[in-house]
């Protein structure tokens, strides 16, 4: 079988999978060291499963010039100041002594704020005598894991054993010597990145790390003494119950099961205890008397079970001890409809919901009036139920999601399978529970009119990227002919992930066949082959080889890629979806792109083109070069040739294209690429505004040419910055500066067949650069500035929603937003000291998009581990 189609569901199940085969090892005195952050939560459940206390072990990799994404070397915490040096990569990259012992300081102080951050105080654990396990989420070139072997090895470790989920055989090997024992689930032959091999493999925050930290803690070291227990019985009919109050308990959860089931459940029991250990205190009762148990239909009485839910309530706010916590409510089968009509009536009072193996769908017409964050969990063997749970997340209008759990029946009884669900009803009460606010069961106040309000009561709660009706709520876009899919930097996980969801869906439920990507013509070109599965690359060089590497060359983009190919596996080809480059950028690639057309086809006319672009040679370089000297008389002499070769293209359309239409097509494009990349790099030198409007104006005009070339009922999806989707005279671009864009041109060619979608942040990491061809960093984004658009939509304190402009209705938010405020723009260079003069300008936020993604908390992309060259500056000076 494909390995590629071996995947994990997420960290937790891979490392539910790693602590089977662990434990069947004879491991003593047995201590689980896990590399942040994709480490930790696999670590975790290792570390339960075995009984191990867990620690981190800290490492940091040191890039090779320019390419930071490619180890040079690494350092580990409490080794000595020794770099582990690839010199191979030392050798290619030429990386001086000054470069390594600057890098190693740099590493050595992230390495200590790490450790601060995620530790604290907490005590640590001596490998000396111990038998270490070393576990990371995946391995792909290995050179941080062999820092941190040397580490526990100098330690004093007495057995050093590598557990991994996957990694490759060749990264394997390398660990010979190094490690008594490697453990691996999956030994790739084929490696795309370790994210391709997990269905979910989300970027990590620093909070989710100490989080499982404490987990772990919590039910290793907490004392039986330290959990206090009572018996209870609730009024009016005097049900039973057993209330468990950990110390300093964070918040309660009311365990609502059905079909029968009493507090003696042995699952709801076992989660009980999970939740205990995590700091939540517990209410599990009997729903009903036992006079009334008797009677079978009971059980299936909604309205009666839900009433008891709401008398529980009432009773947790008599006692003291629980009186003012959060509260969470935990449902199974019939229990979970129970749960959620409750919540519709209590509104706020209710903090978050989970269901396992419910049936929701039972409260359908209150399902609307939900305001709880609701976890809906469901096997992967229970067909029928997950039928039911997808019908009911759609009814949902609250923050929701499905998971489900791989192998897993309705009762949750394969091994494994329950962990793996109390592990996400866990996760689920601590996001939404850990600092919720306690709010009285009062009926809701009417919305006020403040600015916050206004926007609170448009925006969209979206669920999570990977659940089903994140996609479905952008099915309104499906009828226009663009879709333009914007991002607030050029380094954001979530705005890829996002823009790949959503694209999928237009592309599989409404009929795009386009892909448009702010990408090089000739590197998309290449990856438009191997996703139409057109042909191999041939001797290319690799695309997207320049700076910067991590734009395209990331896991998130990488799985798009692949579920691209998958898309069109199943289709003939000329249904085939495509991917395409607007940008006008890599000039050497175009041409001999036109060359290596003409020699296939015109032998003749091949000879003539390698004349005219040798006008062009002296530069090949460095393009921004000839710009510089076009300044000087006579350098412009290039245009002529470079137009002249484009007509005679186009003179020649119908015999070449009779040859091979889609060649042709490619041909001309970088032909049309090549005389408008001649003019930017002398536009340049004469003003910003006229080199950025013949840029995008060109990857305008090549969008419309994919069209026309496609046919009146081809549709696009287009992948840009913001600065080049929203509308640029709703923004200071405009109106200041006289620059357009993409977004401008498609709104004055297609109208209303035209959506613009911007996407924004408020917060999290980002990937950029610090200076033009420098090395990428992982940097914090900046809170918002007071009386921004990002600062109006962390107000609105929902972690993902939508506004849409077009909405009817919405009048009232289109009105707050329309006013000119500052808008936040991060592009490959980001400069957080100076960002309120170099990353902010006004701008029409209602005006400039037809609709605005918020995800409020993100994280960097993943960059792919590829040692790319130091190409050409060809961006220059744009980071948009």
């Amino acid at each position: 079988m494909d390995e590629h189609f071996l995947k994990f569901a997420d960290r937790t199940d891979a490392g539910q999978q790693l602590a089977e085969r662990l434990a069947d090892m004879d491991l003593r005195d047995p201590v689980v060291f896990a590399l942040p952050r994709g480490g930790v939560p696999v670590g975790a459940e290792v570390a339960r499963k075995l009984g191990a206390p867990l620690d981190l072990i800290l490492v940091r990799k040191i890039g090779a010039p320019g390419n930071p994404e490619v180890a040079l070397g690494a350092i580990a915490e409490g080794a000595a100041d020794n770099i582990l040096m690839n010199e191979d990569v030392r050798r290619l990259s030429g990386a001086s002594d000054a470069f390594i012992q600057r890098a190693h300081t740099e590493q050595r102080a992230e390495l200590e704020r790490r450790k601060k951050r995620y530790l604290g105080k907490r005590a640590r654990v001596d490998p000396a005598g111990c038998t270490a396990i070393v576990i990371d989420d995946g391995l792909a070139t290995g050179a941080t894991m062999k820092a941190a072997l040397q580490s526990l090895k100098d330690n004093g470790a007495s057995r050093i054993v590598v557990a991994l989920p996957v990694a490759p055989e060749s990264a394997l090997a390398e660990l010979t010597g190094l490690a008594d024992d490697v453990v691996c689930l999956l030994r790739a032959t084929t490696f795309r990145g370790v994210g391709a091999f997990y269905r979910d493999f989300g970027q990590l925050s620093d909070e989710e790390v100490i989080r499982q930290l404490a987990r772990v803690t919590q039910v290793q070291d907490r004392p039986d003494d330290r959990i206090s227990q009572r018996q209870v019985s609730i009024p009016p009919v005097a049900l039973a119950g057993e209330l468990s109050v950990p110390q300093n308990a964070q918040a309660i959860i009311v365990f609502v099961h059905g079909s029968g089931s009493s507090r003696l459940s042995p699952r709801n029991q076992r989660v009980a205890d999970d939740l205990n250990a995590r700091g939540f205190a517990t209410l599990l009762f009997d729903l009903l008397t036992e006079e009334e148990a008797q009677d079978r239909r009971n059980v299936f009485d909604i309205p009666l079970l839900a009433e008891r839910v709401i008398e529980a309530m009432v009773w947790i706010g008599s006692e003291p001890d629980v009186a003012d916590l959060p509260v969470g409510l935990f449902g199974a089968s019939t229990g979970a409809a129970a749960a959620l009509v409750a919540a519709a009536e209590l509104r706020g009072r209710v903090g978050a919901i989970v269901s396992r193996g419910g049936r929701p769908d039972l409260a359908q017409p209150y399902l609307p009036q939900v305001q709880s964050p609701t976890l809906l969990i469901v096997g992967s063997l229970d067909h029928d139920v997950i039928a039911l749970n997808e019908q009911a997340l759609a009814a949902l209008d609250c923050d929701k999601k499905l998971q489900i759990v791989p192998g897993a029946g309705h009762l949750f009884e394969e091994p494994g399978t329950l962990d793996l669900a109390i592990g996400h009803a866990g996760d689920w009460f601590v996001s939404h529970l850990a600092s919720a606010e306690v709010r009285s069961a009062a009926p809701a106040q009417p919305a006020g009119t403040t600015d916050r309000s206004i926007l609170r009561n448009a925006a969209e709660t979206l669920p999570d990227i990977n659940d089903p009706a994140f996609v479905a709520a952008f099915d309104r876009f499906g009828s226009h002919r663009i879709v333009l899919l914007g991002e607030s930097s050029h380094g954001t996980s979530e705005f890829y992930r996002a823009r790949a969801a959503i694209t999928r869906r237009l592309v599989e439920k409404h009929g795009f066949s386009i892909v448009a990507l702010e990408a090089d013509w000739p590197d998309a070109a290449m990856l438009n082959r191997q996703i139409r599965q057109t042909g191999p690359r041939g001797d290319r060089p690799a695309p997207f080889a320049r700076f910067p590497t991590w734009m395209w060359r990331n896991q998130e983009f990488e799985t798009f890629i692949q579920q691209l190919r998958d898309i069109n596996s199943a289709r003939e080809p000329a249904d085939r979806v495509g991917l395409y480059g607007l940008d006008l950028y890599n000039m050497n690639a175009a041409i001999a792109e036109v060359l290596r057309y003409l020699d296939r086809v015109d032998s003749a006319a091949a000879d003539i083109a390698r004349s005219r672009y040798g006008c062009l040679t002296p530069w090949s370089r460095e393009p921004a070069a000839y710009g510089r000297a076009a300044l000087t008389k006579g350098y412009a002499m290039c245009e002529k040739p470079v137009i002249d070769m484009l007509v005679d293209l186009l003179k020649k359309e119908l015999d070449y294209s009779a040859k091979d239409g889609e060649r042709f097509f490619d041909a001309k494009q970088n032909a049309r690429l090549v005389a408008n990349a001649e003019r930017y790099y002398r536009a340049m030198y004469f003003g910003s505004h006229l080199s950025w409007n013949l840029r995008d104006r060109h990857m305008f005009e090549t969008l419309r040419e994919l069209l026309n070339h496609g046919g009146p009922d081809t549709k696009a999806v287009v992948w840009a910055h913001n600065s080049h989707i929203g509308d640029a005279r709703q923004t200071d671009m405009g109106r200041a500066r006289g620059e357009l864009n993409i977004g401008q041109l498609c709104r004055e060619e297609y109208g209303d067949e035209a959506a613009l979608i911007g996407f924004g942040t408020a917060s999290g990491t980002v990937a950029a650069a610090s200076e033009w061809d420098a090395p990428m960093e992982i940097k914090t984004i900046r809170p918002p500035l007071p009386g921004s658009i990002e600062a109006l939509c962390h107000a609105v304190d929902m972690e993902r929603f939508l506004f849409d402009f077009r909405a009817p209705g919405n009048q009232a938010m289109r009105r707050v937003l329309s006013e000119p405020r500052l808008e936040r723009y991060i592009g490959v260079i980001y400069r957080p000291e100076t960002e309120r003069w170099s990353h902010y300008s006004p701008a029409s936020l209602s005006e400039q998009y037809d609709a605005f993604v918020w995800c409020d908390d993100t994280q960097a992309v993943t960059p792919s581990q590829v040692l790319a060259g130091r190409g050409e500056d060809e961006t220059f000076p744009f980071g948009l």
